[in-house]
Parts: C-alpha cells; structure tokens; sequence
C-alpha cells in the first residue's frame, strides 16, 4: 500500500527519530504535560481517561476471580521496609524519604512506597489467625513513587499510577496457581482490550523482582523493536510471611505460615498502546480503551439539516458506543486531523447528500478505508466495524512482532541481529548467570523471559557452547 498522506504535520516520523515520535504524540494528543517536579508528569484528562477504561475492564476482570479492594498508607516506616533483607536491598537505590513533618525532625525516616508487600503484611498479620480466614485476595489502585534517573511519559516516571495485587494462601500450590492466574489475566487483558500480542514467562532469578521465589512477565514488542516488560506476577513462597510474623492455625491445629502473592500492572500500558499501535499521524486506539470510539463530524453544517441530523445518529449511537458530535466551528479537515492525531477509532461524516442517500460515510483510523453504512443499521454495524478494528490491529501488531522476531545459534549471531535487526531474539542458554552478563555486557541484550511455550532451536548455550537447558526471549528493552 502506497505511503498514506501525512495529516498530521506536529509530529516527528518514527523513522526520523522514534523518541521524539513518542514525546510528540504524548504532547499534542494531550495525553500528558510535564509536571514542575522533575521526572514527573501531569495526565490530561484525555490520557486519564484511558486509563480510566483500562482500570474498569482490568477492575473487572479482578473481582470476577473474587479479588477485593482495598487502601493501604502511602508511608512506610524504615524499621518496617528493613524487615525483608533482599527487598530492601532490590528498591534501596529508588526510594524517596520523608525525615521532617512540618519543621520536626521524624524520629524514624518514613519511605514513599515503591510498593506496599511490606505494608499488606503488616496488616496480614493482624486479620489472619486461621485457616478460615485464608486466602486473602486483595488489590489496590494507588501510585507508587521511584526516584528514577531517567524518566520518559508513561513508560518510566518517579510517581506512576498502577493496581498491586497482594494475596495469601494456605499453600504453595495454591499461591502458585494464583500468580499464574493472575498472569493469563494480564496476557487475556493486553489481548482483549489493548490488541497487543504478548509473550508469556517466567523471569530469570537475575531480573526477578526483590524478595520473590519467582516472576512471571506479559513481554510484548513495540514498534522499534524493543521489548516493554507490561506485567508481572510474583511469587513469594512464605518469605515475606516468616520475615513479618504472619502465621495461623491449620487444619491440624499447627501453627504454620501462610504462602504470598503479589502482581501488577501499570500506567506504562498507554506507553505500550502508543508504542505498538502509534503511526506517523499520532495515536491509534484499540476500540476498548479509546476515550471516543467515535467522532460524528457534520459535513457543510451550515445546511438545513445536518445537524439534526447528526444530533440523532449521535443519540442513537450512545446506547452501543462512546461517541461524540464535533460541532464546532472548526473546518472538517481540521477535525479530521484533531481526531486522527488522538486515535479516535471511527470517524462518522454526514452531509446534504449522505441524508438524501440515508447513509453515512464511516472512516477507519487504521488504514482510512471508507465505509459506506445505510443510516438505519448504524447500531448494529458500528459495534461489528470496531470488532473488525481490534482485530485489525491485534492481527497486524503480531505480524511485526513474528516478522521481528530472530533465532541465534551462537554469540557470533546474537551480537549480528542485536547490532543490526530490532527485535526479539530466541536463543538457547545454559542457566549460568555469568552467560546472561556476558549477553548484556557483549550484545547490549537483557533476558525478557523464559517462555512457558518452549521450543528447542538448538542443543548448546548461545554464550558458552555449553549444554543449553532453556529457550529465552532475549532483546533490548525500555
């Protein structure tokens, strides 16, 4: 297909400068503005609601499983975070301290949570007693702070919006089952509501988060072929359980510790919807989380009808779809540039001649294609054009990601295709910690997961010609 026209003239090609592609389209799309506190951001309105429709599909998802909210401080206590030696250990370096309440000095420093494990146990350990009492399955929607040094809108920042689930169950068995439900949850959201393909792992013991036994993570490739970690889900055993004095009577009338869980995704989702789905002319929205599914703009408004019109395919689309009549003063194509730029999956156009022809003509924010829908069967055809639509950009974002996706046999290849192919790379390994060093230091490659869909592609480590154990999803992430 012929290179489509560039309306959208505010925003830097991707090819040009990828970066700068994504920082405009944060800016001009008003997802975002940046905040007077260094590495923060401020989410407009239009970013926020996106994220308001990821929080009620995922909320959703959440409590069918019988997840409860709840709302924890956003201050941890020092002597509190010490408790649990490896996961202090892990955030130390990003965590923001507060030392004086109004102008005393605190007696104890109190943390701005990076995350809240140390405070659900802390209560844990007050509401559970017996087994009765168990499982525990909580969540939370807050933000967490990380000092970061590099920071990027959505994908990286030192306060961030997300949900942390923290559970507790009677048995390994049961909380390992829990942490891999809660990662197909995740998989089944990026594929349902985001049209964005995933590749479901685990996390080596290297890049696992602090403190936990083991990490599964959702990976999924962007558009410049890096890969964006978009959830993960950890298992603790009965760690944090021990460290926090969390205990109660079983079956058997023993005192034992309970198993834990926690998972979590965050606002660095709209980063990844940008980054998968995003052209030249700005945003482009998957149908379920798209603030508007879709605009109405009359066309020569100024005649007699169009507007009523409007008005009424306006009224009547409500009850199927989040829609919105553009009626201002503003050119056509200005409107047609405004909502291409922000993603707005259909754009509707009714004129004089539509009327006369009871029909309207209906815009696709994917690929443009004009579809002509007789006005009397709009509620039943724009539900099924914005199902065809999701598909259209789950089926063509796994295309990019097979398409970028490359097989290494030995650390000759590996550093070929890291240095001049982006994208995932496959590569047998060995489960020595040095090789995934060497990797990083030789190939500027990190370890994304180790597939739970495993495929032999070779008998020997891609570093050190050793027996392979492993198939890993290795590549260069943000």
């Amino acid at each position: 297909m012929a290179k489509q026209e560039k309306l959208v003239k505010a925003i830097t090609s991707m090819d040009e400068d990828f970066a700068k592609w994504y920082t405009d389209v944060c800016i001009k799309a008003e997802l975002i503005d940046y905040a007077s506190v260094k590495g923060c951001m401020i989410i407009r309105p239009y970013g926020y609601a996106i994220w308001e429709n990821i929080q009620h599909i995922m909320d959703g998802m959440f409590k069918e499983l019988g997840h409860e909210n709840v709302y924890m401080p956003m201050f941890i206590p020092e002597s509190l975070l010490q408790k649990e030696k490896d996961h202090v250990e892990g955030f130390a370096p990003e965590v923001a301290w507060v030392t004086h309440g109004g102008a005393e000095e605190l007696e104890e420093r109190l943390c701005v949570r990076p995350t809240s494990e140390t405070l659900f146990c802390d209560h844990f350990k007050n509401i559970v007693h017996s087994y009765r009492d168990l499982p525990k399955l909580y969540n939370q929607w807050c933000s967490v702070v990380r000092w970061e040094k590099t920071t990027r809108p959505f994908l990286r920042s030192r306060e961030f919006l997300w949900q942390e689930g923290h559970t507790l169950h009677a048995t390994a068995e049961e909380a390992r089952q829990e942490t891999e439900q809660m990662l197909n949850v995740y998989a089944r959201f990026a594929q349902e509501a985001l049209a964005m393909p995933v590749v479901k792992g685990q996390k080596t013991d290297k890049e696992k988060f602090a403190g936990a036994e083991a990490t599964y993570t959702i990976e999924a490739l962007m558009h410049d072929g890096k890969a964006l970690q978009s959830g993960t889900s950890h298992y603790f055993g009965d760690g944090f359980s021990r460290a926090f004095e969390v205990q109660y009577t079983d079956k058997d009338n023993q005192l034992v510790h309970p198993h834990q869980t926690s998972w979590g995704t965050t606002t660095r989702l709209i980063g990844a919807v940008i980054m998968t789905h995003g052209d030249d002319n700005g945003l482009v929205l998957p149908p379920a989380i798209a603030p508007i599914q879709v605009v109405i703009v009359p066309i020569a408004s100024h005649k007699e009808g169009v507007v009523e019109k409007a008005t009424e395919i306006c009224n009547t689309l409500k009850k199927v779809c989040r829609v919105k009549l553009d009626n201002s003063d503003q050119t056509p194509g200005w409107k047609f540039a405004e909502y291409e730029m922000k993603g707005v999956p259909l754009r509707l156009e009714i004129g004089p001649r539509d009327i006369e022809n009871n029909q309207c003509v209906v815009v696709r924010r994917d690929n443009r294609e004009k579809i002509f829908v007789n006005l009397d069967e709009l509620e039943i055809r724009i539900p099924e054009i914005l199902a065809e639509y999701h598909d259209a950009l789950y089926n063509k974002a796994l295309q990019r990601r097979e398409t970028m996706t490359y097989d290494a046999k030995n650390l000759d290849e590996m550093k070929e295709i890291a240095d001049n192919k982006p994208g995932f790379i496959r590569a047998m390994w060995c489960g020595d910690r040095e090789c995934e060093d060497k990797l990083k230091e030789v190939a500027g490659v990190t370890s994304r997961c180790i597939p739970f869909e495993q495929e032999h592609i070779g008998d020997t480590c891609v570093c050190c010609g050793k027996k392979a154990t492993k198939m890993l999803y290795w590549g260069k992430a943000y």
